[in-house]
């Protein structure tokens, strides 16, 4: 598999994220400023992630699999720490940095899909 930058610099933010959401769900701790901060360091990296995939591919960088697909998981992942957001300020709780927890989690398992996707790394030809 063909690891770039972006995608261990990605992996690296969402665990951090989820361990900074989990450890506040362990001592209790409703969603605060961090919680939610680390929430939005995956967010902002995804974006210049998509901004990223998007100068390389017009620099002549195609996506080895099918590009529908890379960009469909591109914005789903944009999508999800907007609804773990949204859940953490409408249910206050404790709770809710599992949550959080789960964004980072879950889009690091999406970043090792769209790396795939990318390189056809993993894939039987």
């Amino acid at each position: 598999m063909v690891v770039d930058g972006f995608f261990i610099t990605g992996v690296v933010i969402c665990l951090v994220s989820a361990l900074i959401c989990i450890v506040a769900a362990i001592i209790r701790q409703p969603p605060n400023d961090i919680t939610i901060l680390a929430v939005a360091a995956v967010e902002l990296f995804l974006l210049v992630y998509g901004v990223a995939a998007i100068f390389r591919q017009l620099g002549g960088e195609p996506v080895a699999g099918e590009a529908w697909e890379f960009w469909g998981y591109w914005i789903t992942a944009l999508l999800v720490p907007v609804a773990a957001f949204w859940w953490s300020m409408l249910e206050r709780s404790r709770w809710s940095n599992l949550v959080l927890g789960a964004v980072g989690l879950t889009i690091a398992v999406m970043l090792v899909r769209m790396e795939q996707i990318w390189d056809m790394a993993g894939t039987a030809l």
